[in-house]
């Protein structure tokens, strides 16, 4: 009888393990006339709130990539988002595509806050989510996005970080008259062509000039898409200077999660 006991205890204990695992679902939602696919990763096992994290895809679109870094961040204890900035299907196959994408996107920053801000706020509607704790994550374009929310406090954020992101968009717009209160993090390539000296300097002043605790790490000799492993494949498909980095990628990862657990209550 004990042993029979045992055995009982010993299934339901399995069969709750097997229960208390990753959540995943795509959610589908409009922004204006045009529908988007985001993606919602949290682990079960964790109960109530925890902070929420935006991922923003790079400029290829929001591909498995995105979705992969969003159930890294669930498993590490925080319900993340990985929204869609193009809209349901728009995955470029080709630079020209990506760039066409990302002109429609990004083209007009109020567009590119509009679309950010409602994935945003599905954020904020989800059970798991600590609606005072919310950061976010941005890769190439996604990076530039991300810095740009932070330093213009259109919505609510603890703080954001940035991976060989674009510094264009983090300087367009003037600063603001009151003090940023989301951090930042930014891990740029020491050798990323895409990133000049110049456009490092006008971001090191904008965000002095806005007020925001910021930190920026580069890695010498490191190239463009440096976290996203098979970049060097696409980069020589179609000749571009992307080159994964696994002593990067492992620090700046690192890194992160130091940064989540400094700026969340």
């Amino acid at each position: 009888m004990k042993k029979i006991l045992v055995v009982m205890i010993l299934l339901s204990f399995f069969s709750l393990e097997a229960q208390a695992a990753l959540q995943t679902k795509e959610i589908k939602y409009k922004v204006g006339e045009n529908e988007f696919t985001g993606y919602l990763a949290f682990d079960d096992a964790i109960s109530g709130k925890r902070p929420g994290i935006l991922v923003v895809h790079e400029w290829w679109g929001h591909d498995d990539y995105a979705r992969t870094r969003a159930n890294m961040l669930a498993k590490l204890g925080y319900t993340a988002f990985a929204l869609d900035m193009y809209g349901t299907g728009k995955l470029a196959k080709h630079p020209e595509d990506a760039k066409k994408f990302m002109k429609a996107a990004v083209g007009q920053l109020p567009e590119a806050e509009k679309r950010f801000k409602a994935a945003y706020e599905i954020l904020l509607e989800q059970k798991t989510v600590d609606p005072k704790n919310i950061a976010a994550i941005g890769y190439c374009m996604g990076g530039g996005i991300v810095m740009h929310m932070a330093r213009t406090g259109v919505v609510g954020l603890n703080g954001v970080v940035s991976f060989h992101g674009s510094f264009a968009f983090a300087t367009q717009t003037p600063s603001l008259p009151k003090p940023v209160k989301a951090k930042v993090l930014a891990f740029t390539g020491g050798a990323d062509p895409f990133v000049s000296m110049e456009s490092l300097q006008a971001f090191v002043k904008s965000m002095t000039e806005a007020g925001v605790d910021f930190e920026l790490k580069s890695y010498p000799g490191v190239k463009h898409s440096f976290t996203v492993p098979g970049a060097a494949e696409k980069g020589k498909k179609f000749s571009l200077p992307l080159v994964y980095d696994a002593t990067a990628d492992k620090d700046s990862w690192q890194r992160t999660q130091t940064f989540f657990k400094g700026i969340f209550e």
